[in-house]
């Protein structure tokens, strides 16, 4: 493929998006001029998109690995994969990170992908057994570096870059402005680009509810109920508490799911496929959901637990109120807690109802079906078979993910247990496949 052939504007086309945003338009910009940028932007903000075409811009060999992302997360990996598939370049993109088996990772790298994007362990991993080739590798982006050294891949990132001996450009995002850049990164002289707002979004009301209880959770148990069936996050600090609270509110009838970091990949999947589904309208997790999800439409964040840094605040509540959309963010406060000093005004009390009434139940429960891209099976595939197989029509069934080696699709919970009976003994694509509820 030639360089030259790439098109920005058939690469908006395919996401819709009509034109770049400012920041977008200002990282484009520097592609030509400067090889070290530094990209400075609120979550939600459009950057991945902002380092994604300056890098397909500089793809030029299809065969060849020639750009490598890095990133602190694999959700973050996965979200980026996406949007450089949907940009439809013409170039291969392989996604590595721990969490499932590093042996579908090197099959992808047999060919070599033009675009590697991946977590720092796992990436270090496969250049040290030689699975990667990095002595075309001119392009690197550190996306959410600040992340990435809290969550202390300093060692391996610092290995990686010393493994590319042909880096020509950097790229470095951070969501956070006072960031001492280590010299293992290589920078000389970067330009900045900055579009830190630091103030909340405009569309963001932030508000407290004072516990009376002696039981936080039951202040959350009422505070749910008061919000009704919408889209929730609630944050805890550490993850023994988001498993407590998770429980606690199934006891009381709410259903949810919990997140974080030492859940299996396939967990954590379906986990956030429920969630964004709507098969579960709250979801109990750490800062590890504060950056990196893709979920539209959030409406409450929750911080059942306080922050202890503006920046952590600004995170969690950077997963509502984005773009066009608005959200509100609400504190619980104890007896002995205080509104955080770094929260500049200070939020409106809100008061609950005496008598809590458990807020509706979802109208969609998630199948698992244990057949993914790997077995040639799309959506297509998914919904001829429900449909034809499994009696439902276009309106029961919600939205689909298909995965590696599995999918999972919302369907109307009313509909669940019948579908289930008319499709156990069926087969997808002339496979007899499993297909049970989510777990």
């Amino acid at each position: 493929m030639d360089h030259s052939s790439f098109s920005i504007s058939d690469a908006l086309s395919h996401l819709q998006i009509a034109a770049l945003n400012e920041m977008q338009q200002a990282s484009l910009d520097t592609n030509n001029t400067t090889n070290d940028v530094v990209l400075l932007a609120d979550t939600g903000s459009g950057k991945t998109l902002a380092f994604l075409l300056p890098v397909a811009q500089l793809l030029k060999n299809e065969h060849v690995s020639q750009a490598m992302i890095i990133v602190p997360s694999r959700e973050l990996a996965l979200q980026i994969e996406q949007v450089f598939k949907k940009m439809k370049t013409g170039f291969k993109i392989t996604c590595c990170y721990g969490g499932h088996l590093r042996e579908t990772e090197e099959n992808n790298l047999k060919q070599a992908p033009a675009l590697i994007v991946g977590t720092p362990g796992r990436l270090a991993d496969h250049i040290r057994r030689s699975n990667i080739n990095t002595a075309k590798i001119e392009t690197t982006v550190l996306d959410e570096f600040d992340k990435s050294l809290e969550e202390g891949f300093e060692e391996e990132m610092a290995f990686i870059i010393g493994s590319l001996p042909a880096l020509k450009k950097r790229i470095l995002t951070s969501a956070t402005e006072a960031l001492e850049i280590p010299p293992f990164v290589g920078m000389q002289h970067p330009t900045e680009i900055n579009f830190l707002k630091g103030e909340k979004s405009p569309a963001l009301a932030v508000q407290m509810v004072l516990s009376t209880d002696d039981s936080k959770a039951e202040t959350l148990f009422r505070l749910i109920c008061a919000l009704g069936n919408r889209s929730t996050i609630i944050f805890c600090n550490q993850r023994e508490f988001v498993e407590q609270v998770s429980n606690f509110l199934k006891n009381e009838g709410i259903p949810n799911v919990f997140y974080h970091g030492a859940m299996e990949q396939q967990e954590r999947d379906v986990a956030l496929c429920k969630f964004r589904n709507g098969s579960s309208n709250i979801l109990v997790t750490t800062d590890l959901a504060a950056r990196g999800l893709d979920i539209p439409n959030i409406r409450y964040v929750i911080h059942y637990q306080l922050p202890h840094t503006i920046e952590t605040f600004t995170h969690r509540n950077g997963r509502t109120a984005r773009m066009d959309a608005s959200g509100t963010a609400i504190l619980i406060l104890d007896s002995h807690e205080r509104v955080p000093s770094f929260i500049p005004t200070e939020p409106d009390v809100i008061s609950l109802p005496e008598t809590a009434i458990l807020p509706a139940k979802p109208d969609w429960t998630t199948l698992f079906i244990a057949a993914g891209k790997k077995d040639k099976v799309n959506k297509i595939d998914i919904i001829g078979f429900l449909s034809h197989k499994g009696k439902l029509k276009k309106e029961d069934i919600g939205m689909i993910e298909v995965k590696d080696f599995f999918s999972f699709v919302a369907v109307r919970k009313s509909k669940a247990a019948a579908t289930l009976q008319l499709i156990q003994a069926e087969k997808i694509k002339n496979k007899k496949v499993k297909i049970t509820i989510a777990k």
